[in-house]
């Protein structure tokens, strides 16, 4: 990874991971894929390796990850999807061209039919979007119970109660946040 960025925050469903490179939506944003390089190693780390990337492309990505967002918000909340949410996310996925291929291990891989184009890669993300939000898979789509970060995550949990985007992040952000609270209310508690 280059250095002076933020870490990615990697989920196990890509389209909710992807939504992720912008965190901390209602407190300090934090934006994870800055620059066109950024957007490259993100790619690379989820299996989307790509050759270049063009700041439109970059532009291009953002789009698509806040229409993502503003979807699985909506799902998650048992909203409309908001249309021009759903336009972008299936022109992504209709004009990039992606193969699915079984790796020896019996792991579904993507092949991008061009190294260079970001396109295709994000072709991946919006259909990986589409089957989430379309409720295709076993889980929900819930919202990060963190006021500051309100991330749209993919819950495969067995009660499907989950609460935080991530736990070592967010989750324990409140559990530190309500522990010095509690200090502050009972200071000799903690002797």
């Amino acid at each position: 990874m280059r250095a002076g960025f933020p870490d990615f925050r990697l989920g196990n469903v890509l389209a909710t991971s992807f939504t992720g490179t912008l965190s901390e939506r209602r407190g300090n944003a934090v934006e994870r894929i800055p620059t066109p390089h950024r957007l490259i190693d993100w790619l690379a780390v989820n299996g989307l390796a790509v050759d270049s990337c063009t700041t439109a492309q970059l532009d291009l990505a953002r789009e698509l990850r806040e229409s993502i967002h503003a979807a699985a918000t909506a799902a998650a909340i048992q909203d409309a999807l908001p249309a021009s949410a759903v336009q972008v996310i299936n022109d992504c996925s209709a004009q990039g061209r992606a193969a699915a291929i079984l790796t020896p291990g019996g792991k579904r891989r993507w092949r991008l039919i061009s190294a260079s184009c970001v396109e295709d890669a994000l072709s991946v993300i919006a259909a990986d979007a589409i089957s989430v939000i379309a409720g295709e898979r076993d889980g929900k789509l819930a919202l990060c119970a963190s006021p500051t970060c309100q991330a749209a995550f993919f819950d495969t949990s067995q009660s499907r109660t989950r609460k935080w985007c991530d736990m070592n992040t967010c989750g324990n952000r409140q559990k530190k946040a309500r522990f010095h609270a509690n200090q502050r209310k009972n200071p000799g508690s903690a002797e």
